[in-house]
């Protein structure tokens, strides 16, 4: 298969000390990379050095063979991003999230899309409702639903199982083996178990 996503010498600090050194990995299309590892052990500060959220102390990210340093506009569009903040809007509705977050990507705005990212999470009944009036899960269900409408290949997820009931953690690794299907490509850490059979697990140690 061919690698789209390389990662080599990853190095990086947090509070001044070291979390990650010299870390490598690769992924190909239609590849998942499931990070675990005790707290502390650096899943996050990777996921974020990823998206370029925290500098890197050394080692290369290169996405089809460039480093994704050389045009961090191109690489944030190719890739969907889910912290442990769900990053929504309170005062907007649900619909009105995602339709922010398509513009915010500089695309062009797909209502379809939107609703079935919407379906695919069953939030349809609740797309007009402020998100600050909705559960945990709820809005946890919003932002996934903020991953799946962006079309993004590469889904960088940071504990994308949190706060979500049996029936939703199923819907997610649904559209989740879907994305992979199609030649996506995703990132997750967790300390729950994905349940995907062509999964890879890194373990990363404190």
């Amino acid at each position: 298969m061919t690698t789209l996503l390389e990662v080599a010498g990853l190095a990086c600090h947090r509070g001044g000390r070291p979390v990650l050194d010299g870390l490598s990995f690769s992924l190909a299309k239609g590849e998942l990379l499931v990070l675990t590892g005790p707290n502390g052990s650096g899943k996050t500060t990777l996921l974020r050095a990823l998206a370029l959220l925290v500098p890197a102390e050394a080692g290369t990210i290169a996405w089809q063979g460039a480093d994704v340093a050389a045009d961090r506009e191109a690489w944030r569009s190719a890739l969907a991003w889910l912290g442990h903040q769900d990053g929504l809007k309170g005062d907007l509705t649900v619909r009105e999230n995602l339709l922010i977050a398509q513009r915010l990507r500089s695309e062009p705005v797909d209502g379809d899309r939107i609703d079935d990212a919407l379906g695919a999470f069953g939030l349809t009944p609740l797309a007009r409702r402020a998100v600050r009036s909705l559960s945990a899960g709820q809005r946890r269900r919003v932002a996934l639903a903020r991953v799946v409408a962006s079309q993004a290949s590469l889904w960088l997820l940071d504990e994308p199982l949190n706060a979500l009931d049996a029936e939703s953690q199923a819907a997610l690794l649904t559209i989740l083996e879907g994305h992979l299907d199609q030649g996506g490509l995703a990132i997750a850490a967790t300390h729950a178990p994905i349940k995907i059979s062509s999964a890879r697990t890194l373990e990363l140690a404190p």
